[in-house]
């Protein structure tokens, strides 16, 4: 449709557009487990979940007292080991992410999806559940090389100028989501059902939303 607002829509991964967390809980109670540490406790992980992989691990290291380098290292590989095994075992998309996508597509939208996540994590988790030949732009926290992930801008800005640099808005749930979007000077709407990491209302985004039935009539009046 020529009046939507917007030719782009990008969206983060985790607490956006798939919940995530039981997997992601897994990956890191396993770590944990390799360095002799209790798990952390599945209603615990939603808390932890912002940064990438490595940020989370880390949260829950420090918490215990932290460890040497050459130690952490040793648990963040065993985590992504037991993560690229099962990424998608509990991971779905929240209810009418597919159709929303869908119907973002079918008013002209072009879509691509931004995550701090590895992007052949993203992708593999993207593909099992059917939803990676929607996007046609996947960013990855690895996708720009080191220092280049969210609250940075340049994932978002990369996204916006592979599809045309065209009117873009991103779609995410936490403070890195709408860091990255200020400082690409693109609107974000903040997913309040997902894994945020303040108080929606704090997090400082142009609109917020509950779930997905209200994205498309949010867009709408942007």
């Amino acid at each position: 449709m020529a009046d939507f607002p917007f030719d782009i829509v990008g969206f983060d991964l985790d607490g956006t557009l798939l919940e995530t967390h039981r997997d992601l809980g897994a990956a890191v109670n396993h770590a944990l487990g390799v360095g002799g540490f209790e798990p952390v406790p599945v209603e615990a992980i939603e808390n932890l979940i912002g940064g990438g992989a490595k940020m989370m691990l880390k949260r829950v290291i420090d918490s215990r007292g932290g460890l040497p380098d050459e130690e952490f290292r040793r648990l963040y590989k065993a985590l992504l080991a037991f993560y690229a095994e099962n990424n998608c075992v509990h991971t779905r998309p929240y209810p009418g992410a597919a159709d929303t996508l869908d119907a973002l597509a079918g008013r002209g939208v072009r879509l691509a999806l931004v995550t701090n996540k590895f992007e052949s994590f993203a992708r593999a988790i993207l593909e099992r559940l059917s939803l990676a030949q929607r996007f046609e732009v996947i960013i990855g926290g690895d996708t720009l090389g080191k220092g280049r992930s969210k609250p940075t801008p340049d994932p978002l800005i990369e996204a916006r100028a592979r599809l045309g640099n065209g009117r873009f808005v991103y779609i995410g749930d936490s403070s890195y989501d709408v860091l990255s979007a200020r400082a690409a000077r693109v609107p974000v709407v903040v997913a309040a059902y997902g894994y945020c990491d303040k108080p929606p209302a704090e997090l400082g985004g142009d609109v917020i939303i509950a779930n997905f039935a209200e994205l498309i009539p949010a867009l709408e009046t942007m």
